[in-house]
């Protein structure tokens, strides 16, 4: 027994001199540990901060934490709402653009109502990220991205409505979770991108959002405003977002406690919290928080700030001489730096880092799968606003002449935010494509030449909207129904030269195919009432002139749907700063009728819903199944998007009017029937209990809604929730 044990002693004694050895010898091809791929996580950042000197952490506190002294490769950022941002608006690419793939602008690809979709168009993004980031050739840019932006689209005056996914909380975190996916990717261990959430909180205007104040309450905070970015941070697997620059309840937000006490310790965010463009300086000389360099840069460092994108070195010093602030503390926050640094892979060997092999090859944007889903994309979404006694499709073998005017019928237009596609194909082109000569086609932007040309056609297709980048510099636009980053719209209807176009054109031919190229919701109520068929579409994607021309032709049955609810007036909204959602905004809170509802669209074919099943119970801890019958009752093979409300009946506080809790896109052949599963959790339907500080899901009936938009209720169903 005794020799037994001395053997089994000998064993584990060599077993560990041999494990000792092996580590030894791991250890021994790394300078440092920092760069031992084996070690834990915080084991090597804590060896790596023991190994940087004061001025270097400093340094780290940019968007670049690059320290070559030690080797350490970091990567800054790249802008890519919809597609990398590497071209010639906003010149992101510098002196050096590069063309990469856009896509529709952030809304357009929300109003496909497809979560995969938007995942798709952010994986195609990564790779290009890397490819350029990486290859010999180009070898610029970042690896972290700024998107997807989780800002929710309360009023359709916001500049920034393109950049988001609507108006909805719940949706836009479905859609966000899918971005972020799709630019880290699937990999167990790296990133290929980092997703960057823009702008944590509540920053949906643009007029003095440089000392605005957004107020609200706790509830609007974990139920609305900070629900898509909590979802980003928990179930997408983000651990980077910029603050943005307004006031929330009287502090800035660069330096407001909720970065910490709420996402840090409540949400799990460990990764890159950094500031907006300038935003360290605005908080002297726009919101006067505070009066020195120094005390502003402790005041950052403190609420969790961990990169600037700003001038602050001398900031940060200073208060570290004054003692304002602890180098313990900047050690602190630029563990979240580097956590993000070795999910994509900057401090591990290339060989060990998938992505890192994307560097060779042909340049990606020409990729044929690329330009092919860039179409698909923005055919998917294309909404359909109206279309009398089927106006569309039309015929393309029909002959006669076709009249393409308007001033957004020639060009495809880029946003502040967008790259520079390697081609793009304008409206005008895309239905030359299409017809090839079947018909003869006559075009012009010029308003007087567009009403003879209207005369003497048989459709006419006429497009307007806005100009995303506008002509005359930053923060200034062509007028007050554009609006942009740093400007507010000041009027939703059509300008008053667009607006004379289309009823001067209707007046000699009313055949006329409205194409509404478009950031935002417009009033065309006019339009609405007179026209035959109003489309809407958004600018940006190389591809746009062949998708329109897709749905106007048949080729494509279109079903986008709105992510905004699209008001009759501005008399509809309440005042632009007050950010309780309850005073009567959004499809949830408004009792005016709007000119489209929220998840408006139509089809050139019909849907017929019929037998909504689902348990009639559901606990607090469990999920519920719904399902419903959908046939196509038309003519055409066609999408139909199926959505889910509620309605709370006697919840103990105010709840919406209905609010959206699943949906799905789904392909329903013409006489065919299919049973759609809708999914969702009890935890869905809570509510933010201010005195408990969490979700809690309540014991009451409630009322499910499936139908076609927020107000094409077909079926319903009471439920009884039980905590």
């Amino acid at each position: 027994m005794l020799r037994g044990k001395l053997t089994d002693n000998v064993i584990k004694r060599v077993c560990c001199l041999l494990l000792l050895m092996i580590g030894g010898a791991a250890h021994a091809q790394y300078q440092y540990p920092f760069q031992n791929p084996a070690l834990p996580t915080e084991k090597r950042i804590t060896n790596l901060l023991s190994l940087l000197n004061i001025e270097e952490k400093i340094n780290c506190l940019s968007t670049n934490p690059t320290v070559q002294r030690l080797g350490i490769k970091g990567t800054g950022h790249v802008e890519g709402l919809h597609g990398l941002s590497m071209g010639v608006v906003g010149n992101w690419g510098g002196k050096t653009p590069v063309p990469t793939t856009i896509f529709p602008q952030s809304i357009g690809m929300a109003e496909t109502w497809s979560a995969e979709l938007l995942e798709k168009a952010a994986g195609i993004e990564a790779q290009e990220t890397r490819y350029i980031f990486q290859s010999e050739k180009y070898h610029k840019g970042g690896l972290v991205v700024r998107a997807p932006n989780a800002d929710l689209g309360r009023d359709p005056r916001w500049g920034r409505t393109e950049e988001c996914y609507g108006e909805d909380a719940m949706f836009n975190a479905t859609l966000v979770i899918s971005y972020i996916k799709g630019l880290q990717g699937n990999n167990p261990k790296y990133w290929e991108t980092a997703a960057l959430m823009k702008h944590f909180l509540a920053n949906s205007n643009e007029n003095s959002r440089d000392s605005s104040n957004s107020v609200f309450d706790d509830r609007l905070l974990h139920e609305y405003y900070g629900y898509t970015f909590y979802k980003g941070i928990t179930q997408g697997g983000s651990r980077a977002y910029m603050a943005s620059y307004n006031k929330v309840n009287g502090i800035p937000q660069a330096v407001n406690p909720i970065l910490r006490k709420v996402t840090i310790d409540q949400w799990g965010e460990d990764g890159i919290i950094c500031t907006d463009g300038g935003a360290y300086r605005m908080l002297m000389t726009a919101h006067h928080y505070a009066t020195t360099p120094e005390e502003t840069a402790a005041a950052c460092i403190k609420a969790g700030i961990n990169q600037f994108l700003d001038n602050y070195r001398a900031g940060v010093k200073g208060a570290l001489d004054k003692k304002l602030i602890t180098e313990a503390e900047i050690d602190q926050n630029l563990r979240g730096v580097f956590r993000v640094m070795i999910k994509l892979g900057q401090l591990d060997p290339p060989e060990m880092v998938s992505y890192a092999a994307i560097k060779d090859g042909p340049e990606p944007w020409l990729n044929g799968e690329h330009r092919d889903f860039a179409r698909l994309i923005t055919q998917k979404s294309i909404v359909l606003l109206k279309n009398e006694n089927s106006f569309l499709p039309l015929d393309k073998n029909k002959g006669g002449t076709i009249a393409v005017v308007g001033p957004r019928s020639a060009d495809v237009l880029q946003d502040w935010y967008s790259g520079t596609p390697p081609y793009s194909v304008s409206p005008l082109e895309g239905i030359k494509n299409k017809i090839q000569g079947k018909a003869n086609i006559v075009s012009t932007t010029d308003n007087t030449v567009a009403v003879s040309m209207a005369k003497a056609a048989d459709i006419v297709i006429v497009c307007v909207g806005n100009n995303p980048s506008g002509n005359l510099g930053w923060k200034k636009v062509d007028g007050p129904t554009e609006g942009r980053e740093a400007v507010d719209r000041e009027s939703i209807s059509l300008d008053s030269l667009q607006e004379d176009l289309v009823k001067k054109l209707y007046a000699v031919n009313p055949h006329i195919v409205m194409v509404l190229v478009s950031s935002f919701p417009y009033a065309v109520n006019w339009e609405q009432e007179h026209l035959p068929v109003i489309l809407h579409i958004t600018h940006c994607s190389q591809e746009l002139g062949n998708a329109l021309a897709d749905v106007i032709y048949g080729d494509v049955n279109p079903a986008g749907r709105l992510v905004q609810t699209w008001p009759k007036s501005l008399d509809q909204l309440p005042p632009m700063m007050d950010y309780n959602i309850r005073h009567g905004r959004t499809y949830m809170y408004s009792k005016s009728e709007p000119l489209y509802p929220f998840g408006y669209g139509l089809s050139y074919t019909s849907f017929k819903y019929g037998n909504l099943k689902s348990a009639s119970k559901l606990s607090a801890k469990d999920s519920l199944s719904v399902s419903i019958d959908i046939s196509n009752t038309g003519t055409r093979d066609g999408d139909e998007v199926v959505q889910l409300y509620v309605k709370h009946q006697k919840s103990k506080v105010e709840r919406p009017i209905k609010e959206l809790k699943a949906f799905k896109r789904v392909t329903i052949k013409t006489g065919e029937t299919q049973t759609v599963q809708l999914k969702f959790a009890a935890a869905d339907l809570a509510y933010w209990d201010i005195h408990k500080n969490r979700f809690v899901v309540e014991s009451e009936p409630v009322q499910l809604m499936v139908g076609s938009s927020s107000a094409d209720i077909k079926e319903t169903k009471v439920i009884d929730v039980r905590n």
